[in-house]
């Protein structure tokens, strides 16, 4: 199947492509593609891990910063993201190598999302992710 068919079609190029591999029918497979395709899946991986861990660190921070407001849904969030952390790393456990660059780059958002969610001078949050990876991924865990 072309790259036009793969472009309108992604399914039927997807599972014709498997097909040509089981088969052993190198000349109709698109390697480059495939390898395309591969290399994306792997970045779907990380960017659904960055963005668990996105809404982990908001709602620890909101956690940490308005104890007045604790509450259920903030718990559950919490324990969400981390559920979806631990399953995307029991599927990919090479990914928990990219932990600790992926908090430190989600953390600004995670920290200005807090403030705007909380009405807190942004100066309230740490500059820097304040929480160890330990943590982040601790169920246990909640705040100091």
């Amino acid at each position: 199947m072309s790259n036009l068919q793969h472009d309108r079609d992604f399914y039927a190029w997807a599972n014709d492509s498997a097909a040509h591999l089981r088969a052993g029918r190198w000349a109709e497979v698109d390697v480059d593609q495939i390898a395309e395709e591969l290399e994306d899946m792997g970045k779907q991986q990380k960017h659904a891990l960055a963005g668990h861990l996105k809404i982990l660190l908001l709602h620890l921070l909101k956690w940490r910063y308005q104890p007045a407001l604790r509450g259920v849904s903030w718990r559950l969030s919490i324990n969400n993201a981390r559920d979806e952390i631990a399953e995307l790393l029991e599927d990919s456990p090479s990914l928990a190598t990219k932990l600790p660059e992926l908090a430190a780059r989600r953390y600004p958002a995670a920290r200005n999302r807090a403030s705007l969610e909380t009405g807190l001078p942004l100066e309230t949050f740490p500059a820097q992710c304040p929480f160890a990876i330990e943590q982040l991924l601790d169920f246990v865990y909640l705040s100091d």
